[in-house]
């Protein structure tokens, strides 16, 4: 039994994958496909634009922070009643966690979930030496399937025809299609990069002009004569659905608090939580009946001004946790919970202040990459014997007095003490991956419960 999946990577910097994928997406859809988004890594903006196009949440996917059959059970949970499934690569298609290996990468992933690979090839000021970019990414390795070539950044039709002949002479695979050096169809972007789409407003004609492009310059037909690959089929394992717990986690959700990993509140959901949103930023209180609070990563600081006028919000967050709801603060979520955010104009913003210390932009960034995180005494959701994995990626720095970190984390650079731990808040940079240990959600609920118990 086969379906249509594929891995849409590139060769390296300025090749414009996401504006590919969501061109190619809306593409499709035009042809009457419903069509499923995935992005490789940890990246949470690009999956908003999917999703955007789609209507259809896309899900991030990683062979590094959880494990082959999670990433496959991902794959084959949110696809099932997809014609097309689209993953996004991440960075170059070789690229992952380390330079001596392919964890973590595009070529890992499509590896991982048999699927097979259109490379998108920046040809800007060559012909024939294009044949030598694919032949080297071919070479490589063996284990992924590259099935098809777009040539990208073409300065003309003649310019890709030289490029297309290269190619399929020398590397033995077909070029399905080409995008031209166009402008005003570049995402727009900031510090964190892509700008997310819930706060672009109407996208549609963005979307449209993109989708006709893609349409009139790439053989969409051929694409899917390529991309066929077998269903995949869940294990039933990861999101085994456990009796209704009678718990509640609220969640901050709204333009300046988006970033949460689908899979975490699936998992939350599958062990038996009750899932409630609310919008600090709409100046909502946590939900009365919440027995936890999630408050995730996002764009504090863009929306300082609003989220520091917003006192019935604050006034909300800062009982809920003096009351003992266990708390979760990722990111954006921590620097709310500080006293105050500076912006990179010097302003200064009052925040919440469960935290003490405060937090500051800065022009350059603070830090970046895959995280393994090791819990700490007393810590509610990750104990002291236990790990997980994560992502960490922000402009911002904190500077606070004397206090508990929440976990320790071992990154590119070696280990550090992180974040801000009191009695039932865990908050600091890094982004948790529950699918990295399932563990910290039952540990979650747990400490809901005996909060519930006890009142």
């Amino acid at each position: 039994m086969q379906t249509n999946r594929f891995v849409l990577a590139g060769t390296g910097s300025g090749v414009g994958k996401t504006t590919f994928t969501i061109g190619l997406m809306k593409a499709l859809q035009e042809k009457g496909k419903t069509v499923q988004g995935f992005k490789c890594g940890p990246d949470y903006i690009d999956p908003t634009y999917h999703t955007a196009v789609t209507g259809r949440v896309s899900r991030n996917i990683d062979s590094w922070m959880f494990s082959h059959e999670a990433v496959r059970d991902i794959v084959a949970r949110a696809s099932m009643d997809a014609d097309v499934s689209i993953i996004e690569g991440v960075m170059g298609f070789y690229d992952g966690k380390s330079p001596l290996s392919d964890a973590g990468s595009a070529a890992d992933i499509s590896v991982v979930t048999e699927s097979p690979v259109i490379l998108i090839v920046n040809c800007a000021s060559m012909a024939r030496s294009v044949a030598a970019v694919v032949k080297g990414f071919q070479l490589l390795s063996d284990k992924p399937n590259i099935v098809g070539v777009i040539a990208n950044q073409v300065g003309s039709v003649g310019h890709y025809e030289i490029a297309k002949a290269a190619i399929e002479q020398e590397c033995g695979i077909p070029v399905i299609g080409y995008m031209k050096r166009e402008e005003g169809i570049d995402i727009p972007s900031r510090h964190l990069g892509l700008v997310p789409a819930i706060e672009r407003g109407e996208l549609d004609t963005f979307f449209d002009k993109l989708g006709s492009l893609m349409a009139e310059t790439l053989d969409l037909d051929q694409l899917l004569d390529l991309t066929k690959a077998p269903v995949l089929q869940e294990s039933g394992q990861l999101f085994a659905e456990e009796p209704y717990q009678n718990i509640c986690i609220a969640v901050a959700k709204d333009a300046a608090f988006n970033f949460y990993y689908e899979e975490n509140l699936a998992l939350l959901r599958a062990k038996g939580a009750k899932l409630q949103f609310f919008s600090p930023l709409a100046n909502e209180p946590v939900p009365a009946e919440a027995d936890g609070l999630y408050i995730g990563g996002g764009f504090p600081e863009e929306f300082a001004d609003i989220l520091s006028e917003n006192s019935d919000a604050k006034k909300s967050i800062r009982e809920a946790i003096a009351k003992g709801l266990p708390t979760l603060a990722e990111c954006g979520g921590f620097m709310y919970l500080t006293e105050a955010i500076t912006n990179s104009n010097g302003h200064r913003y009052e925040m919440v202040g469960v935290i003490p210390g405060e937090v500051a932009m800065q022009t350059k960034l603070a830090a970046l990459g895959y995280r393994e995180i090791f819990g700490t005494q007393n810590n509610f959701l990750i104990a002291s014997d236990e790990a997980a994995k994560g992502h960490e990626f922000h402009y911002s720095t904190y500077s606070g007095t004397h206090h508990s970190p929440a976990y320790e984390t071992k990154g590119r650079f070696g280990n550090k003490q992180e974040g801000y731990q009191a009695e039932n808040l865990v908050a600091g940079y890094t982004h948790f991956h529950f699918v990295s240990n399932p563990r910290l959600v039952d540990n979650w609920l747990t400490a809901c419960k005996k909060v519930k118990n006890h009142d």
